[in-house]
């Protein structure tokens, strides 16, 4: 029975890692709508643009603006989408699990990076 434990990890650890997922997800939600919310106000530029400091930006940089801005909003949904496949790995208690060695990825690791499906030794071989 200790070999099966030592695959995954514990319920316990496994509950205070969703916290933080959830938590990422909230955040992560949030700078969406951020980005988001800059970028629609890109197309609104004109009356309520009263902040001199925007005026100092040529046409070019708004649209380098609007280009950055949509790929942050692409870079943010595929986090978001990440971290709930994380999520779903919790559930089916696979979280933590590199997909490429077997082992159980750090703690460490996954505090910094918690929808990672590799450990660190997989990912150095992959390089």
């Amino acid at each position: 029975m200790g070999s099966v434990l030592s695959t995954r990890y514990s319920d316990k650890d496994l509950k205070i890692f969703r916290k933080l997922i959830l938590g990422k997800i909230e955040k992560a939600k949030h700078d969406l709508e951020l980005i988001k919310s800059a970028y629609m106000n890109d197309h609104n530029n004109g009356t309520e643009d009263t902040a001199p400091t925007f005026k100092a930006f040529d046409e070019g940089s708004s649209v380098m603006s609007k280009e950055s801005n949509s790929q942050l909003a692409l870079r943010q949904e595929k986090f978001i989408r990440d971290l709930k496949t994380a999520l779903i790995r919790i559930e089916n208690k696979t979280y933590g699990l590199c997909r490429v060695t077997g082992k159980l990825i750090s703690k460490k690791r996954l505090k910094l990076v918690p929808h990672a499906t590799l450990s660190i030794e997989a990912k150095n071989i992959q390089k």
